[in-house]
């Protein structure tokens, strides 16, 4: 396969044409981002370890039954994935009060769900990634009845799938972001499934192991992102 020219670059990921129309190769880079870009930083080895996490899980729930868009692994930081029509939507699932839930409601960090919380946010730097609802996505015609169904429904499919994933390794899946596309008509999940787009915690200590590290300068970014590959069984 013959990588070609750029057509996107984002906040720490840039996609690339490839010889076959229906493939594109994600570059994982190490640019490391937060608040829309107000933090920026380069942490050594960070595009390496979230390319080879982001392989296994997106493999994992292949083998599970959901549609993905990774293909294969293209180098140490990239990915050949099928070309996906991404819909401008982001799908939050929180299985633990954190991050923005916690600021809204007044929650204290830590509390655990008894079922988990699922959201939409407009993907939209610009704007702040405003959190919408079911109306708002079929009257700007951003996502279809169908398509809004789907998503709740593979987000909480692949939830049930990860949550004992990351329990038996020792580590709490509290939130993540999930997007999709459509490929042949049908939606697949897209985009990345990493420490980045994750938060993880060690579930004796709370320890967190992923970009709250890095928004709240707690240290040893990619240390932990290593930690978490390592407990997940990726080889590196």
């Amino acid at each position: 396969m013959e990588k070609k020219q750029l057509l996107y670059k984002g906040k720490a990921k840039s996609v690339y044409a490839t010889d076959e129309d229906d493939k594109v190769i994600i570059d994982f880079r190490n640019d490391t981002s937060a608040f829309n870009g107000v933090k920026l930083a380069q942490l050594e080895n960070k595009g390496v370890v979230n390319n080879k996490i982001n392989a296994f899980l997106m493999d994992y729930l292949a083998d599970a039954g959901i549609n993905t868009h990774h293909i294969e692994l293209f180098s140490d930081h990239e990915e050949v994935t099928k070309r996906l029509t991404m819909l401008p939507v982001e799908c939050v699932v929180r299985n633990i009060v954190a991050g923005s839930l916690a600021k809204r409601f007044g929650l204290p960090e830590g509390t655990a769900l008894s079922d988990p919380v699922f959201e939409f946010y407009l993907k939209n730097d610009g704007l702040g990634d405003p959190l919408i609802n079911h109306s708002h996505m079929t009257v700007f015609g951003w996502a279809s009845e169908e398509d809004i169904a789907m998503m709740k429904q593979l987000s909480l499919q692949i939830n049930q799938i990860l949550l004992p994933l990351f329990a038996d390794k020792g580590m709490l899946l509290v939130d993540y972001k999930l997007e999709f596309g459509r490929y042949n008509g049908e939606l697949y999940l897209g985009d990345e499934l990493t420490p980045d787009g994750c938060r993880i915690w060690d579930a004796e200590t709370n320890e967190k192991m992923d970009k709250d590290r890095f928004r709240r300068d707690l240290g040893n970014v990619v240390e932990y992102y290593q930690e978490v590959a390592n407990r997940l069984g990726v080889t590196l």
